[in-house]
C-alpha cells in the first residue's frame, strides 16, 4: 500500500513538474532553452547528496547498534545515490556542451562530483569483495562515513575556488526574482524527493527478501 501511494504521488508530481518545465516556465534570457535541464540537474544533485547523508547516518547507527537493518538502509540509499550521482555527471555534461563548448572541465565542482561518484563505486566494491556479513557491513559503514566528507566539498566548491560552474542563486537573486522558475524548481525537487522515498521502500523490501532467501538456502543445506 505504501509503495502504491508513493508511486501515485511521484507520478503526479512528475507530470506537474514536466508541464511546468516545458510549458509554464519562461525561457531563460542568457542560456536559452538548454537552461531547462537545470530543473532536472539540481533536483538530481539534491537526491544524490541526501542519499549519501542517509547512508552516512545509517552507517553510524549500524556501528552503534549493530542491527543489520541499518546496514540494509545504508546500502539501499547508496544504490540510489550512485544512480543519481551518475545522472549529475550526465546532465551536467549535457548542459556544459552548448554553454562552455566542452563536455567536461576539470574544475573544482565537476572534479569533486566525480570523486563522489568514485566513492559510491568504492562502497559497492567493498560490499562485493567481503563475504562475511558483519565484516562487510563494518567496512562498508566506514566507507559510508568517511566518504560523506566529499558531499560538503562538492556543495561548497563554487564558493571557495575558481570555477566555471554557476554559483547557487536560488534564493539570493536569480531564481528568487522569477517566481515561475523558483516554483518549477521546488516542484521538481519535491518530485525527485518522493521518487527517492519510493526507491528506498522498494530497495528495503528487496533486501529483506534477499535475506529471507539466503536464510532458506542455509536451512536447506543444514
Amino acid at each position: 500500500m505504501r509503495t502504491k501511494i508513493l508511486l501515485l504521488i511521484s507520478a503526479l508530481l512528475f507530470l506537474a513538474a514536466l508541464a511546468m518545465v516545458f510549458v509554464f516556465v519562461p525561457t531563460e534570457d542568457n542560456q536559452g532553452v538548454v537552461q531547462r535541464i537545470f530543473y532536472f540537474h539540481v533536483p538530481v544533485a539534491w537526491v544524490a547528496f541526501f542519499a549519501f547523508f542517509v547512508t552516512f547516518v545509517a552507517s553510524i547507527l549500524y556501528l552503534v547498534k549493530r542491527s543489520i537493518i541499518w546496514d540494509m538502509a545504508a546500502c539501499a540509499s547508496a544504490e540510489i545515490g550512485l544512480l543519481f550521482t551518475t545522472l549529475i555527471l550526465i546532465t551536467g555534461s549535457i548542459w556544459a556542451r552548448p554553454i562552455w563548448g566542452v563536455w567536461w572541465d576539470w574544475d573544482a565542482r565537476l572534479t569533486s562530483s566525480l570523486v563522489l561518484w568514485l566513492i559510491y563505486v568504492a562502497y559497492f566494491i567493498v560490499r562485493a569483495y567481503i563475504g562475511e556479513e558483519e565484516r562487510r557491513a563494518r567496512f562498508a559503514a566506514a566507507v559510508g562515513i568517511v566518504g560523506f566528507v566529499d558531499v560538503p566539498i562538492v556543495a561548497l566548491a563554487v564558493e571557495f575556488s575558481r570555477t566555471l560552474h554557476p554559483r547557487p542563486n536560488i534564493f539570493n537573486g536569480g531564481l528568487s526574482e522569477s517566481p515561475p522558475m523558483l516554483a518549477t524548481l521546488l516542484l521538481s525537487i519535491a518530485a525527485f524527493t518522493v521518487l527517492y522515498l519510493l526507491f528506498m521502500v522498494v530497495g528495503m523490501r528487496i533486501k529483506e527478501d534477499e535475506r529471507e532467501l539466503i536464510s532458506l538456502k542455509e536451512a536447506v543445506k543444514e
